[in-house]
């Protein structure tokens, strides 16, 4: 019986096709199959770097249907690396069934670590990056947009989001409306590129620059917003215990919290704690 194969997951670079580690280029080159979201994008990068392996597509339109065979390959004793477009893996892209599937099989899935976009994007941010959530790309549909981002207005993390360039402007002014004029934020778009751009300062700020651009914006961008330093009223907070009070008598504290917090807009974390201790005072009553 073979040695079932390895799983890897390989993180390419986000611009610049110099930023690849020598672990991932030695990986790619000893795999016996390399799945890439758009093989075009990948086939640049192994031009570049003059390497030739086999090479398939795994996107979200094919993963359920490929997922089978190409954990049968895996059993059969086939390396298979897995790389994105651009970055680290399953980081907003595709191969989560095919990492999950491949666990629940006891096959071993391997990561080989690398440039990730939102990490880049912190770092060079200037916002404080000792706590941050990430919250992928923002809706398109303007009205969920803004429910969204209100839900977040008392979030006191760092947030980062990705954003398609044609709705770059729109998404800054839904931001400013949900957390204000002089929010802290910044846009990194193209990094690691030729033309790499950093705006930083609030979000009316940002806004003006984007306004008075020539041209509209082009690239990948990344959206960056500092956290609430002031935690919810307490007339918020009292209100959001009742909500929690009465739902959690009907469903779960989980689902208790996301119905709040799209109600009141308190962050998911705050209305957590907040709900573990109206319940651990109902059972000292109790």
């Amino acid at each position: 019986m073979a040695t079932p194969g390895i799983l890897y997951i390989i993180a390419t670079p986000i611009g610049n096709l110099s930023d690849i580690t020598l672990r991932a280029l030695d990986t790619i080159k000893q795999v016996q199959l390399l799945l890439a979201e758009d093989t075009r994008i990948t086939k640049k990068l192994l031009d570049h770097h003059g390497i030739r392996v086999r090479l398939e597509s795994l996107h979200d339109f094919n993963e359920s249907a490929k997922t089978g065979s190409l954990l049968r390959d895996l059993f059969d004793g086939t390396d298979i690396g897995l790389v994105c477009d651009a970055g680290t893996p399953l980081v907003c892209d595709p191969g989560f069934r095919l990492v999950s599937c491949a666990q629940e099989n006891g096959i071993a899935v391997r990561p080989v670590p690398g440039p990730c976009a939102l990490i880049t994007a912190l770092t060079v941010s200037g916002l404080p990056t000792d706590r941050f959530v990430f919250e992928g790309f923002l809706p398109k549909k303007v009205s969920e947009r803004r429910e969204f981002l209100r839900s977040l207005r008392y979030e006191a993390r760092t947030m980062i989001f990705y954003e398609a360039p044609q709705r770059l402007q729109r998404s800054i002014q839904d931001c400013i409306g949900a957390f204000g004029r002089r929010r802290n934020a910044a846009v990194l778009r193209e990094l690691t590129k030729v033309h790499e751009q950093h705006l930083t300062g609030s979000l009316e700020q940002i806004e003006q620059v984007l306004g008075n651009a020539a041209q509209g914006v082009k690239g990948e961008c990344v959206l960056v917003i500092s956290g609430n330093a002031s935690p919810a009223d307490e007339e918020s907070l009292d209100k959001a215990a009742r909500l929690l009070t009465d739902l959690q008598e009907r469903i779960s504290h989980r689902d208790a919290v996301e119905v709040v917090a799209r109600h009141t807009g308190i962050g998911r974390n705050q209305l957590y704690s907040l709900g573990l201790g109206l319940r651990q005072r109902l059972k000292k009553q109790s």
